[in-house]
């Protein structure tokens, strides 16, 4: 097991205080505000701890309020708003220096069966036919400004490999569309709470750029401000996060300063397991 997932397991461990009351830490990595990322993950943690063992997330909406502070601990309190009979709903705020930060209601379902059907996976080449973050960041990443080369340097909980990589590389216009293959870099305990938990703190991750590819920018680029604003995930079927899944973005609108952009996450044999959504800040600064 990596540092990097011992990280992340260690940050998804959040400190029970009190009834509904927990507390969850940050990686102290030399980020200025917490990644968004781990204040989902940390929440879905919180919300489900309160629900029945059989019932299990299967949406979650968010509100980024204020930017984390990754040297103070972010209490997070659970409101249990209903049990029904199939249903569960809970609202968890994220609470730093007396402040709200973050917001999220989540919902629980007890499985059952009914109507199912799918957008089938698109045909792409598979994760071992594309180049590994090391092959990635000798041929482009290198090539790149120092911000992006830092990013890249950094070990992370999560494994990307995008079918494209030309964004990172070039100021070109190019259509607000990519794909990615994610999975952590090291096995998961076999909880499915744990692997919803760490795929919504994937699901952060490059989202927010798929905006700026029409644009010829990225969320490295110096004259944006970037960060999300809001984010929602369904999680329709089972999955484990340790295991490759496609992330298949698309961004059909910007305007205003914010950018919106979705994502779909199939497995490998093509079974749609996820949706998300999310509006970002994508502010043009003068430098």
């Amino acid at each position: 097991m990596t540092s990097a997932i011992d990280t992340l397991l260690s940050i998804l461990d959040l400190e029970t205080l009190e009834t509904d009351l927990f507390r969850g830490m940050s990686p102290q990595d030399g980020w200025q505000r917490v990644f968004g990322g781990q204040v989902i993950g940390q929440a879905l943690v919180a919300a489900s701890r309160t629900v029945e063992a059989e019932r299990s997330a299967h949406s979650l909406h968010c509100y980024f309020m204020r930017p984390g502070d990754p040297k103070t601990p972010i209490i997070y309190e659970v409101d249990r708003l209903r049990n029904g009979r199939s249903f569960s709903t809970r609202r968890v705020l994220g609470i730093q220096h007396g402040k709200a930060i973050f917001n999220m209601a989540a919902s629980f379902h007890k499985k059952e069966e009914g109507l199912s059907h799918q957008i089938e996976l698109p045909d792409i080449p598979g994760p071992e036919d594309l180049p590994s973050e090391e092959e990635v960041y000798e041929s482009y990443v290198a090539k790149a400004p120092d911000n992006i080369k830092a990013y890249f340097r950094r070990e992370r909980p999560i494994e990307l490999r995008p079918i494209n990589m030309e964004h990172y590389v070039t100021r070109k216009k190019l259509e607000p569309q990519q794909l990615i293959w994610v999975r952590t870099t090291s096995k998961l305990p076999d909880d499915p709470a744990i692997h919803k938990c760490a795929l919504a703190y994937a699901s952060d991750m490059t989202l927010l750029d798929t905006s700026l590819f029409a644009h010829g920018l990225s969320v490295f680029s110096k004259t944006i401000s970037a960060a999300s604003l809001d984010h929602a995930m369904w999680f329709h079927g089972d999955f484990r996060a340790d295991e490759w899944l496609l992330y298949c973005q698309d961004s059909p609108w910007a305007g205003g300063g914010r950018g919106f952009n979705r994502g779909s996450l199939y497995r490998r044999d093509g079974t749609l397991v996820a949706s998300a959504a999310q509006e970002g800040l994508i502010r043009e600064i003068d430098r």
